[in-house]
């Protein structure tokens, strides 16, 4: 990455191109050095330098201060914080979704001869968790500082990265299953974010999936995100900060949307009859 990169990335312009690049690598890899040379990347879009850390740890000080001064205006203004990070993230989601590359049926088999379709999807599915365990463990080790950050846009890069990896995963799954969205790839890409914030496989009404400000389903959107970034911070709490707090988590939270989104799937009755 070059230094325009990393300015870019320390103004907190996040890259959606080389993001979902990356978090498409950082699945599909299977060496394990491999794994971690790539999540050290994303990590690196972060701009956690030390001096992005002491700016951190100086606005948590402040916040802090504030927050004894007047709790209750404290806590509005954290509302508002909260709300207006959401909206920012579901902003980038949208634009990064359909960058993120995705292998169809003929590529997945020919990648992963001989496996029946349920191994197929266990094989992706653990891919998935493990690239996620690998950011996890990358921002882990990167970010360990006494402090819970505050707000969620602290871990923008790290939970847009991990909506990568899990919005590949649902496609692919999709794939799998023969039951890809219809349109064009960026309207499924837009069906499998909806996807991903329904925690289900793609459901279509007559209107299609409709992300419009102020949606029912872009609200849902807006919250899951909100989810996902706390549970980044919960991974740098003083009792679990570090590598292994973030990794396990992350592990965790991808191979429960994968097996959700699975057996949804599973459940229509609908196995590729091709094998």
């Amino acid at each position: 990455m070059g230094q325009d990169d990393h300015r870019a990335a320390g103004n907190g312009q996040l890259i959606p191109q080389r993001l979902a690049e990356l978090a498409g690598e950082l699945s599909e890899a299977q060496d394990e050095s491999r794994r971690r040379r790539l999540a050290r990347q994303i990590t690196g879009l972060a701009g956690r330098t030390g001096a992005a850390t002491r700016r951190s740890v100086q606005l948590s000080r402040a916040a802090t201060h504030r927050t004894r001064r007047g709790a209750q205006a404290g806590g509005s203004a954290t509302i508002r914080g909260l709300r207006a990070s959401s909206q920012r993230l579901t902003a980038q989601v949208l634009d990064m979704a359909p960058r993120v590359p995705i292998r169809g049926y003929v590529t997945l088999r020919q990648q992963y001869p001989g496996l029946a379709a349920e191994q197929l999807a266990d094989r992706l599915i653990a891919s998935a968790a493990r690239a996620s365990a690998g950011v996890g463990a990358a921002v882990g080790a990167a970010a360990a500082v006494p402090f819970v950050p505050t707000a969620p846009l602290e871990l923008g890069v790290e939970t847009l990265a991990l909506v990568a990896i899990e919005l590949k995963l649902i496609a692919e799954l999709h794939e799998v299953y023969e039951m890809p969205a219809p349109g064009t790839a960026a309207q499924r890409m837009l069906a499998y974010t909806g996807a991903w914030a329904e925690r289900r496989g793609v459901r279509l009404t007559s209107s299609g999936l409709a992300l419009a400000v102020g949606s029912p389903l872009r609200r849902k959107l807006e919250r899951r995100l909100l989810v996902k970034a706390g549970q980044g911070a919960l991974a740098l709490a003083p009792l679990l900060t570090g590598a292994v707090a973030g990794a396990l988590i992350d592990h965790h939270e991808t191979h429960r949307l994968g097996t959700q989104v699975r057996d949804d799937l599973r459940r229509r009755g609908q196995a590729p009859a091709r094998r």
